[in-house]
Order: C-alpha cells, then structure tokens, then sequence
C-alpha cells in the first residue's frame, strides 16, 4: 500500500511540475539552464550537500527524539488547548466532502509540488543567489523545527480531542496513513513544519516576484491553502500555524544574511596557488571575479520571463 501511495504522490507531482515548469519557466530560461547547468550545479553544491545531510539526520533523530523530549518533560498540549478554546472544532463544523478533498489534496500533493517546483524555477536563474537561500531555508527550517520539537511536547487536535475533533484526512482517505506515518510523529506538531516550509517558499516567491510574478500568486494561495488545511484536518492547533509562519521568517532572514557569505569556490581557489602560463599567451580565457552586489542583486525580467 506504501508503494502504491508513493508512486501516486509521483506521478501527480511530476504532471503538476511538468505543467508549472511550461506556465512560469518558459523555454527560453530552459534553453539557457541546458548550456550552462555545470556551473549552477557548482555553485549550489555546497549547500545541498548541507541540506541532504540535515534531511538524513533529521530523519534519523526523529526516532529518538520523542523519548529524549520526554526525558526533559516541557509538554505544552494542556496550555496551548487552554489557550486556543475551540477554535479547530469551530472550524471543522464547516467541513464539506468538497472541502474535505481539496484540502486532503493540498495536505499531500499540492504540499509536495510547493516545495519541488521553487527548486525546478530556480534553478533555472542564470543568477544561482535565489535558490541558494531557497536551499539554506530549508535546511535552517528542518534543524530549527526539529530543535522545538525536543523542548516541546505537544499533541494534535485530533489526538488531544478525538471525540469532538474528526482525523479528516484518515477517515475520508485511509490509505494516506501510510505515507504520513513514515514522517511525522504525535508529538511533533509545534511548530507546523508544514506551514513553516510552505510560508517559507512563499515568503522567496514574493522576494522573486519581479522575476515570477504570476508564480507568487499561485504560491502564496497555496501556502495559505497548506496552513489551513493542517487545522481543518484536525492535524494542528492554530498556534502551531502561527508559530509554523515565525519559524519560516527567521529562516528567510537568516539564509539571506548567511547566503554569500562564503564560497567553497572562491576559498579553494586561495587554496591552489596560480599555475605559471608561457608569456605572451594564455590558453585559457581568466575567471571571471565574483562580484558581492551581483550576487546580492534579483535577476531582472527580461524576454524570457513566464510564459502562459
């Protein structure tokens, strides 16, 4: 059944890339992302290598992590019921079948879309900055989500008040236990890494709106989408949102402050003293210097921009 689910996922995240990549990317970025992919692939190396060891990690440390937040004992579930009244069950009164699986859908597919399609969009920017903070977001929302979820122990609506909030998602869709089951745990709910990613992609696509205009809009309704779908489906209490959008702002500031910074490129370069050339001749044409204020700049609109 996990299979099957997972193949599901893939086939219906592949068509909506396929179809995102042709409305917003346009042919003309991917005629340019074909001649000159090596060094894109270069220059975002560094952090995706970060980015994949922090997903291993986390993965890893999500096993052992709710015995070592119950080793420290700071859970919050009673207090942030307390505090937040009936708000879910409020909103779950409005709950339509149609509601029901639309939100179903943004929860599991359109989720997934959200997060891949930024890296297809950025990638294929001749100016690599973009996606580079992209990844360093990511990467600071995995390692600081998981930080709050050793300190904080919280349960869901649905786990907190089964008789009077509804596991939406599981009763309509029962096969989706499967998949989710693989990635989250009960205890894992503050902040909604769910809404903290999807607020994150949002939060670049508005900073790239000149270069993707009609793509921010399509983000920014779909980050909403997610946020609310995780309170309607019973998954998160609204604080969790609302921390889950905290979380996705310092993220964003922090890997714009952090990104350029450094590069790999640049420090083995220092590392490798210059090769002498015969004088008067130079089989190879000098690299071209970095410049901090290109690096820092947003890529202009030009002839290529979206198309459709």
């Amino acid at each position: 059944m996990l299979l099957e689910v997972l193949l599901r996922l893939v086939v219906v995240v592949t068509v909506m890339l396929i179809a995102a990549t042709a409305a917003f990317v346009g042919r003309y970025r991917l005629r340019d992302t074909r001649l000159e992919w090596r060094e894109r692939v270069q220059e975002a190396a560094p952090i995706t290598v970060v980015l994949v060891a922090v997903l291993l990690g986390n993965g890893v440390a999500r096993q052992t992590v709710p015995d070592l937040s119950w080793m420290i004992g700071w859970e919050r579930t009673g207090q942030i019921e307390a505090l937040e009244g009936s708000f879910i069950v409020w909103l779950q009164s409005q709950a339509t079948p149609e509601l029901t699986a639309y939100f179903s859908f943004v929860y599991i597919y359109a989720y997934v879309f959200l997060l891949v399609f930024p890296i297809v969009a950025y990638f294929a920017l001749s100016n690599t900055r973009p996606l580079r903070e992209l990844l360093a977001a990511y990467t600071l929302n995995y390692t600081l989500g998981l930080v709050c979820y050793v300190f904080v122990i919280a349960y869901g609506p649905r786990n907190m008040m089964p008789e009077l909030v509804d596991a939406l998602l599981y009763d309509t869709y029962p096969r989706y236990q499967h998949l989710t089951r693989q990635v989250n745990r009960n205890t894992n709910v503050f902040p909604s890494l769910h809404t903290s990613l999807a607020t994150t992609v949002a939060f670049l696509a508005y900073r790239t709106r000149e270069i993707y205009p009609k793509w921010a809009l399509v983000a920014l309704w779909v980050a909403l989408s997610v946020a609310v779908s995780t309170m309607y489906l019973g998954i998160h209490w609204a604080i969790d949102v609302l921390a889950g959008v905290a979380l996705a702002y310092v993220s964003v500031t922090l890997s714009g402050l952090l990104v350029g910074q450094w590069s790999v490129r640049n420090w083995l370069e220092s590392r490798v003293p210059p090769q002498s050339e015969p004088s008067g001749h130079s089989g190879k044409r000098p690299r071209e210097t970095r410049d901090p204020e290109r690096d820092r700049a947003v890529e202009p609109t030009d002839s290529s921009g979206e198309e459709g």
